[in-house]
């Protein structure tokens, strides 16, 4: 794809520095000619030769700090069979200025495509989708009519199922006569309907039971390429004609009462058998989608909203922000919101994958579609729509089962080059047939068996089927995979990092001492609270709740400064003072010779030290605190289980030598590492990476998302930020790190299924086709092993829903 003068629209530019910055990014990349960034227009111009693919440059300016503004599209595909249909698709999408990213999911016979913000609308996309003979539609929904959606989805779907199924029984009814004079014929019985009989049965099912094949074989030569239906149109048509020129030639020609040898019972028995398939191929893939289908039931239509002490049941896209609506014991909450009023026991393993009920009263969150067990609830809705936690967690499984992995490059290429290949080795058997015995019949025969047995279907579905499934389950067990990179990369990682604070630990420190230098440990205690007085810190929150539990007056601090890997800086009654760890201490050149010794000690028991220093000419040292946060019940557990696993375990924090050093003691961490600074944290992960180890990084805070990122697999707790959600490519929903095992056993299990599933696949092929040219596989035969190749495959994947996380 040639890129003359392309325009980048990139967000986060606020200064020439930016500018010059993202300049030095483009113009770094191979293939890229010349960079013009305007940061009036918030655009980069480049020209890059054809090498160079958008998808590079939207990297390349992502790995500067930028992002380029981009929209996602999702388009429901029918028509396609085979991998081969999933390639032209895709070819056809990227052909259009402005794509940066097109997958193409024969399994859920559906496309995710991005593209640059404002250059290519849906209705581009399905007229491009069309030139290549499919027929797309639009699947994004409006958040407030998702359930309609996906009502109307499941009735499609519904429908398109009986068709097929109505298709099948008339086929197999019409081919029935047929596949009994067959079966007689071969155990010394003249069974065989007449030819004229045969005739009249075989050609409703070639031309109307077939006709999908034709007319997909037909935009597959319009477009100057192969799928699965052109060898299936090919080779029941040759062994068609065939059987009606031998017809023609026994009533016309020649007219006598000498039977010809006829294959009408080929044709028509290889459509029955590859509709059959097509019949059982999408029973299975429907049982792929169970999980998005489990998850799209959770939420009501409608929820009781209450105004003016009135309660209404009231459509849920009419529900606003703010709003009270009840919930009554055993109902399912309707919206992500906070209770108001109420307490009780709350169902989120549909969720969180948590089998126990969850308490929750007077101020904590509730998120849509948990079940109310016991309890009436007033809930004030917090996010509906798109926003809500249930429509993201069903738009990041969905995202993960419409990706790509990395091993289906492969496929891919194969895929595109197989069909005419074979034609090839079909040509070079009916060839072989002629010249070896001169005659044309079992050479016309067994040339068919090669176009028949060779189908690239299984190829398109082995690995979208594994991964399908494999986020699926994951998804019931409270493992969300967002891409399938993450998913193909998890079971090769050998070093896992955990932040500590919120990962390892619950994430609320408390104050377990505090020290003064002078003895007054009320006005340290003051001063401190003054410091952080606003801030949302857990440290500072700490600080807060002693403070107020002992009514300490508080004043207000001017000036306050935050120092980031630091502490803080602030002004309280006219002075001015520093409160942070000992590197801002040393900076600030304040001696702690008083205390030391004590903050030693206490660092050795696994506490986290602040000191408080009035500053000046002359700083001094006021005092410490001492923090500590417990330790999550099950860290110990799923450190073991790593550790057992033979993968390397390290602690990265910025807490102080001692406090980690206990931490990881009691935990039986392999190693740590302390004192590092948030934008450290990155670096690190890159020097372990270097180090040739695949690293998972594990996070939950706003500091883990540059480590998160710079890691091989990034896995984020739910109960952190949204940041570290969104950058990571596995998030845990409740938090709990003895799900990493699991998560990392579940992609160790889909990889297999895609070994697998890519084995059988391409032994089908490698067996059957070689057996079809040699004339030992009918044509019956064949399409019965072509047929069922796509099944088993997709039966194989779903032998990962047996699978349960051991945390």
């Amino acid at each position: 794809m040639e890129l003359p003068d392309i325009e980048l629209p990139i967000l986060g530019m606020s200064c020439s520095s930016c500018v010059g910055r993202v300049e030095k990014s483009l113009r770094a990349t191979d293939g890229v000619v010349s960079v013009q960034v305007n940061l009036a227009t918030e655009s980069a111009y480049v020209s890059a030769n054809k090498d160079v693919s958008l998808q590079t440059l939207c990297t390349t300016v992502n790995n500067a700090g930028y992002s380029v503004a981009t929209e996602e599209f999702q388009i429901r595909i029918s028509g396609m069979s085979c991998a081969s249909c999933v390639g032209r698709v895709e070819k056809s999408i990227y052909k259009m200025a402005g794509v940066v990213n097109a997958s193409v999911n024969l399994a859920t016979e559906s496309a995710y495509v991005q593209v640059l913000q404002g250059r290519v609308t849906m209705s581009d996309l399905v007229s491009a989708v069309a030139e290549s003979g499919y027929t797309a539609t639009a699947a994004e929904i409006p958040s407030n009519e998702r359930n309609n959606g996906v009502n109307n989805q499941s009735q499609n779907s519904e429908t398109e199922q009986n068709k097929e199924t109505r298709h099948l029984l008339i086929a197999a009814c019409l081919s029935a006569p047929l596949v009994l004079g067959m079966l007689a014929s071969s155990v010394g019985f003249d069974f065989m309907p007449p030819p004229w009989l045969q005739f009249l049965i075989a050609t409703p099912i070639q031309f109307w039971l077939g006709a999908r094949f034709y007319r997909a074989a037909w935009f597959a030569l319009k477009a100057r390429t192969g799928n699965m239906d052109l060898l299936v149109a090919i080779g029941t048509s040759a062994s068609y004609g065939l059987s009606v020129f031998e017809l023609f030639k026994q009533y016309v020609i020649q007219p006598s009462h000498t039977m010809g040898h006829y294959y009408f019972e080929a044709s028509a028995v290889v459509i029955t058998l590859i509709l059959l398939g097509k019949w059982l191929e999408r029973r299975a893939k429907q049982q792929t989608t169970e999980a998005i289908k489990a998850l799209q039931s959770l939420r009501p239509n409608t929820a009781r909203l209450r105004q003016n002490e009135v309660d209404t049941d009231t459509p849920i896209e009419q529900i606003r922000v703010g709003d009270i609506v009840v919930v009554k014991p055993g109902e399912s909450v309707p919206v992500d919101g906070s209770i108001v009023e109420g307490s009780g026991y709350l169902d989120e393993s549909m969720i969180t994958g948590e089998s126990m009920p969850v308490h929750k009263s007077q101020g904590d969150s509730v998120a849509g579609g948990v079940i109310n067990t016991d309890a009436l609830l007033l809930i004030k809705t917090t996010s509906i729509g798109a926003e809500t936690t249930l429509s993201r967690i069903i738009h990041l499984v969905e995202s993960a089962q419409a990706a790509k992995a990395p091993i289906q490059s492969l496929v891919d290429k194969v895929s595109m080059v197989f069909v005419p290949v074979v034609i090839a080795i079909a040509i070079a058997t009916l060839v072989s047939w002629f010249l070896y015995n001169g005659d044309i019949q079992s050479a016309i025969i067994n040339s068919v068996a090669v176009l028949v047995i060779a189908c690239p279907c299984a190829l398109g579905l082995a690995t979208p089927a594994a991964i399908m499934t494999g986020t699926g389950v994951a998804a019931k067990h409270g493992i969300l995979i967002k891409d399938a990179q993450a998913l193909e990369y998890a079971h090769n990682v050998n070093t896992v990092v955990f932040d500590k604070t919120g990962t390892l630990t619950i994430g609320k420190p408390s104050l377990r001492e505090y020290i003064a230098s002078d003895g007054d440990t009320d006005r340290l205690l003051s001063i401190a609270a003054s410091i952080q007085k606003g801030s949302d810190h857990p440290l500072a929150q700490a600080i807060l709740n002693e403070a107020a539990d002992k009514a300490l007056s508080i004043a207000s601090a001017r000036e306050s400064k935050a120092l980031a890997g630091r502490g803080v800086s602030a002004t309280v009654n006219g002075k001015f003072f520093l409160l942070g760890n000992t590197r801002l201490m040393q900076e600030s050149k304040v001696s702690l010779t008083d205390l030391e010794a004590k903050a030693k000690e206490l660092e050795n028991e696994g506490s986290t030290i602040s000191w408080l220093a009035e500053g000046g000419d002359t700083p001094s040292l006021i005092g410490l605190l001492a923090f500590g946060d417990e330790i999550k019940p099950s860290a110990k557990l799923a450190i073991e289980r790593l550790n057992n696993k033979g993968i390397k375990t390290v602690m990265i924090t910025g807490d102080n030598e001692g406090s980690a050093r206990a931490v990881a003691a009691k935990l039986g961490l392999q190693d740590y590492i302390a004192n590092v600074l948030p934008e450290g944290k990155a670096d690190a992960i890159r020097d372990l990476r270097n180090a040739n180890n695949i690293v998972a990084m594990v996070g939950d805070g706003i500091n883990d998302a540059p480590a998160l990122a710079a890691a091989d697999v990034g896995i984020a707790m739910a109960t952190g930020t949204d940041v570290a959600i969104h950058t990571a490519g596995i998030t845990l929903m409740r938090g709990d790190p003895a799900l990493i095992a699991d998560a990392i056993d579940i992609s160790k299990r889909s990889y297999q299924k895609i070994r697998q599933n890519l084995f059988w696949a391409f032994i089908y092929n490698l067996l059957g086709i070689p057996l079809a040219a040699s004339g030992l596989l009918s044509p019956v035969i064949a399409g019965a092993a072509m047929a069922f190749s796509s099944v088993s495959v997709i039966s194989n994947a779903l032998l990962l829903k047996r699978w349960k996380p051991k945390a």
